[in-house]
Formats: C-alpha cells, sequence, structure tokens
C-alpha cells in the first residue's frame, strides 16, 4: 500500500494482561520473516497486576531497541489513557490507533479517583496525531473472546505495516495458542476491516 515505509518505529501501550507482548512478538517474528532488521524492549512495571506497559518495536533499524523522545511513527493503544502516558515517544504527525475501552484501575473501582472522559483523551492526542479510535474490546468479543483484544489491534495495525498482511497473520497462527486460532483469525479480520472506514 502506498501508506507503507521501509522503517518504522512503533510503540505498544497498555496494562499488564491485555498482550502487549503477544502483539510485539507477532510483529516482531513478521519483520524477521519480512527481511527486516527489528529491536524490541519492553519496559513495565506491575504488568501482572494491571501495571502499565510499553513495548517499542524499531522495523529496519540498525541501532537500539528503545525508540527515543519524539521519535516513533506509531502507537497503538490497548487502553486509553496509557496512551497518554507514553505520548512523548510520539514523532508530531505521527498515528495512533486507540482502543477506547478502559481498564479501570483498583482506585477508580473503590471510588478514590475517576477516570478521564474518552472524548478529554482523544482531544489531547488529537492535537499533534492522527487518531484512529474504536472500540477493540467488543469486536474482540464479537470474535469470541475479549483476550483477543491485542490482535484485534494488530490486525489494524496491519494496513501500516511495511510487510504482506499475510505474512502477518501466518505469525499469528503460529505464536497464538492452536486452540485459540478461529478466535484469533476472527479478531484479526475484524481488526483489519474496520481500517476500511479509516
Amino acid at each position: 500500500m502506498s501508506n507503507k515505509v521501509s522503517k518504522f518505529d512503533l510503540i505498544i501501550s497498555g496494562v499488564g494482561g491485555q498482550g502487549t507482548i503477544l502483539a510485539s512478538d507477532i510483529i516482531g517474528k513478521t519483520a524477521v520473516i519480512s527481511g527486516y532488521h527489528v529491536r524490541a524492549a519492553e519496559t513495565h512495571g506491575m504488568a501482572q497486576r494491571g501495571g502499565s506497559v510499553v513495548n517499542h518495536v524499531r522495523i529496519g533499524c540498525d541501532y537500539g531497541s528503545l525508540i527515543s523522545i519524539n521519535g516513533a511513527d506509531f502507537m497503538i493503544a490497548l487502553e486509553p489513557s496509557e496512551s497518554v502516558r507514553y505520548l512523548k515517544y510520539l514523532a508530531p504527525g505521527s498515528k495512533i490507533i486507540i482502543n477506547t475501552e478502559p481498564v479501570y484501575p483498583v482506585s477508580v473501582l473503590s471510588g478514590k479517583s475517576s477516570y478521564p472522559a474518552i472524548s478529554d483523551i482523544l482531544n489531547i492526542l488529537e492535537k499533534d496525531h492522527e487518531v484512529i479510535a474504536f472500540n477493540a474490546t467488543k469486536l474482540a468479543v464479537e470474535a469470541g473472546n475479549q483476550q483477543a483484544m491485542n490482535v484485534v489491534m494488530v490486525g489494524a495495525l496491519s494496513r501500516y505495516l511495511p510487510f504482506d498482511e499475510k505474512v502477518l497473520f501466518e505469525s499469528v497462527k503460529s505464536i497464538v495458542p492452536p486452540k485459540t486460532l478461529d478466535v484469533n483469525k476472527k479478531a484479526f479480520m475484524l481488526g483489519n476491516k474496520i481500517m476500511e472506514s479509516h
């Protein structure tokens, strides 16, 4: 596609349990199969308890694995508020695909704090970036399992990555557990299809 690039710096943000690392692994494996140098790094706190997680994926890069501030071409945000936390890594004018379904932390669930309005988050992102927002969690449920939301997001991103979507899907098939293959196939296709309107 004409909007694809030869080098691609990607931030994947989310919280523990959403599958940011699996999404990174799928993209990284596809990059290697497609003949690209790839560097990846993940940084996370209490990821298993819903803490913040961010992955750096650098396709066609011969240098370090961490993306510099204002250096990323793209972000996929599996959780809305986490997109704002890592916004500093994005270059002005870069693109963000954001899942609009929040994961509420304990402080919000207990009433000790409030979650920002999704419209406020989108307003912040849209100041300097092209934003594509949809409820990927809902699409994952439609595919058969909420946990396939990360694959919905990979499917959406597939239209922008510098390699063939079919090769990317083969990586999905080789990485996800075999018993989840049908669900993840549907999730990938739903994510890919929703981008037709963008």
